[in-house]
């Protein structure tokens, strides 16, 4: 089907070992002023991944302060005091390290700092997206893909719903990825994230919004993390594995960033909202109820899906091929011991119609390759936790 699309990523994109030692040099030629907040969390700040890189910046004569009181779902309070130490501090630039918690956060104060207002006004449309700081990305996980999309998604903490702030001024105009940044990850941490930009390949690839430049990253991105996330999983000092997935994770971002998640993300931003279940982990327990639901009306998509990511074989017809995709994505999450539903803290039951209803606001869901209902997303959150 010949059909217009558009495809646009100004973030410049800076892969290597060591990469991140260079930052000064790299800042210095995009000349974004002195001033830098650094963005990241408690536990990227206590593995010691920060600390090296504030002090690069200030050998280099930058003015760095640091801003890291967030959480692994960041709320909009924690945004909105982060847009006022910017603030407070004069900053020019806004530099996050870590996963996507510190991305997002990152975006969400490079936003707010200068032109004031709250996450929810942006959303429902009353501010503009515009005089954004410059936003420089370091991602420490192989997963959310951040690094290079329009989007920052921020919990509403009065309400638990998951807000998604999305516009081209929230591109990075840097993103420095370092897989030796990576290495300590710990191994739930690994697989969770790894997932997450699993899905956001799959998603990207088969969603109504899709493109062709989108699932030409999407195809690659899944055919590089199924070959390589299991061997990070295993070994997270193995570099080649490690750098593959920062690979895999950074091209999943680029197939998704212009196009859209779909169904699992909404039920997993749902999960995440209500009881702060980190997103890979979320996205994960969905992952095969929501193919199963959307290859029943899509077989080939889905096929080519099984195909790419080596589940199935091109000889194989369609319909064995989705059910070898359900089939490997079940083994495949269960083989980085990802949990069950019904086996993640918190989750009850009796929550079912609020998880749906919050799945339902979300803004991604009409653009599901199915078209999906209430009464679907309540009958996959069943399956999935009767699994």
């Amino acid at each position: 089907m010949m059909k217009s699309f558009q495809y646009y990523c100004p973030t410049r994109i800076e892969m290597g070992i060591g990469k991140s030692k260079q930052l000064p040099e790299l800042l210095e030629s995009l000349q974004t002023g002195k001033s830098i907040l650094l963005v990241s969390d408690p536990g990227v700040v206590q593995a010691g991944l920060v600390e090296p890189i504030q002090s690069k910046l200030k050998s280099a004569g930058y003015r760095v302060t640091l801003f890291a009181d967030l959480s692994q779902n960041p709320r909009d309070t924690e945004c909105l005091a982060g847009a006022k130490f910017f603030n407070e501090q004069n900053a020019d630039v806004v530099v996050a390290i870590g996963g996507g918690s510190a991305m997002d956060t990152g975006k969400a104060i490079a936003l707010i700092g200068p032109n004031g207002g709250t996450p929810t006004e942006y959303v429902e449309g009353k501010r503009q997206y515009k005089n954004v700081a410059p936003i420089i990305c370091i991602p420490t996980t192989a997963g959310t893909g951040s690094e290079v999309t329009r989007s920052s998604v921020i919990t509403e903490a009065s309400t638990h719903r998951k807000l998604t702030l999305k516009d081209a001024a929230l591109r990075p105009i840097l993103a420095v990825l370092d897989p030796e940044l990576t290495f300590t990850v710990p191994k739930s941490v690994t697989a969770a994230t790894g997932v997450d930009a699993l899905v956001h390949a799959i998603e990207g690839y088969t969603c109504k919004v899709t493109n062709p430049i989108s699932q030409a990253l999407g195809a690659r991105a899944m055919e590089i993390i199924v070959s390589s996330l299991p061997e990070a999983y295993r070994d997270g000092r193995n570099e080649e594995a490690r750098y593959n997935m920062l690979l895999g994770s950074l091209l999943a971002g680029l197939c998704f960033g212009t196009a859209d998640v779909a169904a699992v993300h909404c039920l997993a931003e749902a999960l995440g909202g209500l009881y702060d279940t980190p997103h890979g982990v979320a996205n994960a327990v969905f992952l095969p109820f929501v193919l199963k639901f959307n290859a029943e009306e899509n077989k080939a998509i889905h096929a080519k899906l099984a195909r790419y990511m080596k589940f199935a074989t091109e000889s194989d017809s369609d319909e064995k091929a989705v059910e070898q995709l359900i089939q490997g994505i079940e083994t495949f999450t269960r083989s980085l011991g990802i949990p069950k539903l019904k086996d993640l803290p918190g989750v009850r039951k009796k929550d079912f119609g609020k998880i749906v209803e919050l799945a339902m606001q979300n803004g991604s869901t009409p653009s599901n390759i199915r078209t999906v209902t209430a009464e679907d997303y309540l009958r996959i959150l069943e399956e999935a936790y009767n699994a």
